[in-house]
């Protein structure tokens, strides 16, 4: 049996909202005296109406294990308690309820500047880290040489690192982190704040942290593709609690399914646009999938969908463009009509198409549709994009890959299939679905 770093045994975080502490050690005194006494608030101004003091679970009965050498990713929605976890770990706050055990000392990298004092110099911040790690000056003298060149900041070492970028900040408190003797690292999202050379810098020595002495690493980031190249075992947070545990492609599966929309019908007028620049003229109300009632397809799936679009006045020369990423963000294939199309107004058209995902990889991918118009001269038009409107997953089938595992970091795709539409059709009022 592995040895067990950390054990989370049914722990809870719990946060009263609307009450406001008071501006002073005095004050709360006060308020401790009067709370004790069953008598109102001595620090509330009068006039004020205050909201009724609500509980808010951060994190709801939480358990699991990490053994050493482990790579956990951690993820979730915003809100899903991530952060609020690994404070507990790194004892930053307490648990209202339940237990935290650690084997080791933790090295946390939560925030930008965390564990810095921005009135110190670099070259300071590092040995005032190595000494709250229980590290001796001699111990840090061996290694800051190391910390000084993988940070990237040696011309600024000796500057107060409240004059440090957010991204200089980052690269010295992982370069502390990664290389102080630490049994447990404990990164959140900040490595996003790094340029990507930096990032991939950071990935490979987590990755030789991990597999040559052994450390511990707990990795929370929404960015699916670094999940999912460094962690080989991955913990879904929803709401404060545990949703699931395990495989990370699986559990990145799951992440999918809570972020995006699982049904086949999807009602485009409930999704925000987040694109800039839209003319407005035109609006896709609705997609339909119609080859299965799940999300999961074999490989060299084909699917036939329905895209439903009004428009507010009639638009000539419109093209649909349907752009399929991964759940990295990026995008891996992409599929255009090849002539205009024309949209009556005031009337509900709907395009009938396949969808060609079969030189698809396996993995998890996302269908973003746009509608844009291509005048004669000039650059195209967006009349409307939606992003990340539906998730599905492909998975293997018998003989896939001359009947060799397939490594799904190494996912892609061969090249982009022409969108042929197989019937157009405008009817009925635009106001109805």
């Amino acid at each position: 049996m592995n040895e067990i770093m950390i054990k989370i045994d049914h722990v809870s975080k719990q946060y009263r909202l609307g009450l406001i502490g008071g501006t002073t050690f005095r004050d709360e005194l006060h308020r401790w005296n009067a709370r004790i006494r069953h008598q109102e608030d001595p620090t509330r101004k009068v006039g004020i109406q205050y909201p009724e003091e609500d509980v808010f679970m951060a994190l709801d009965d939480v358990s699991f294990t990490v053994e050493k050498g482990e790579r956990v990713g951690i993820i979730g929605r915003n809100g899903a308690g991530k952060s609020t976890l690994l404070k507990l770990i790194s004892r930053i706050t307490s648990p209202t309820g339940g237990d935290i055990w650690l084997n080791g000392r933790v090295a946390s990298l939560l925030e930008v500047g965390t564990g810095f004092n921005g009135e110190l110099t670099g070259r300071e911040n590092i040995y005032m880290n190595g000494a709250i790690l229980g590290m001796t000056k001699k111990e840090i003298d061996s290694k800051i040489e190391d910390i000084i060149e993988f940070s990237e900041c040696r011309q600024f070492i000796d500057t107060p690192v409240k004059r440090y970028s957010s991204g200089m900040n980052v690269k010295l408190g992982f370069a502390v982190a990664a290389h102080l003797d630490s049994e447990i690292m404990i990164m959140d999202e900040v490595l996003a704040v790094g340029d990507v050379t930096f990032q991939k810098k950071c990935l490979r020595k987590m990755d030789d942290v991990s597999r040559q002495e052994g450390r511990t690493i707990l990795y929370v980031s929404h960015n699916m593709n670094t999940v999912r190249q460094l962690c080989d075992r991955c913990i879904v947070l929803d709401h404060g609690r545990l949703l699931y545990e395990g495989n990370p492609d699986e559990a990145i599966g799951v992440y999918m399914g809570l972020r995006m929309n699982t049904g086949n019908d999807v009602d485009l007028r409930q999704i925000e646009r987040t694109s800039d620049n839209m003319t407005g003229t035109v609006t896709m109300t609705r997609l339909q999938c119609l080859d299965s009632d799940s999300n999961v397809y074999d490989v060299g799936a084909k699917l036939p969908v329905k895209l439903t679009c009004t428009a507010s006045e009639d638009t000539e020369d419109v093209y649909l463009r349907i752009i399929i990423k991964d759940t990295g963000g990026r995008p891996v294939t992409m599929m255009t009509t090849d002539k205009g199309i024309f949209l009556p107004a005031g009337q509900q058209t709907v395009l009938s198409f396949t969808m060609d995902v079969s030189y698809l990889a396996p993995g998890n991918y996302t269908v973003n549709p746009v509608i844009y118009r291509m005048p004669e001269a000039g650059n195209d038009i967006k009349l409307d994009v939606a992003d990340d409107v539906y998730w599905f997953d492909i998975r293997p089938v018998p003989g896939f890959n001359n009947g060799m595992n397939w490594r799904r970091r190494s996912w892609g795709y061969f090249f982009n299939p022409p969108l042929v539409l197989d019937d157009i059709s405008a009817s009925g009022n635009s106001t109805s679905s």
